[in-house]
């Protein structure tokens, strides 16, 4: 039984997340012939304050929150923009 995980930074509208559910789920059916409900897909939003990458977070990269500030601020302010 297939189980493909996909993280990404949250934000996404939810008709572009299910049709990114549906392309993974076709193609791993068809990469290895396996039964469409054997294939298990999840998909998993994380916020970009929780985010980091050679040690500085997705939402200080975006300018959305500087070091030491409370990152939950920077999610609100980020989700609010609608990116």
């Amino acid at each position: 039984m297939p189980l493909i995980e996909v993280t990404l930074t949250e934000g996404r509208d939810p008709a572009r997340l299910r049709a990114l559910m549906k392309a993974v789920h076709e193609a791993v059916e068809t990469s290895l012939d396996t039964p469409a409900s054997s294939v298990r897909v999840i998909v998993r939003e994380v916020p970009p304050a929780l985010w980091s990458a050679g040690g500085t977070t997705l939402a200080e990269r975006r300018g959305l929150e500087t070091p030491g500030t409370d990152a939950g601020d920077a999610v609100d302010r980020h989700t609010s923009k609608g990116n």
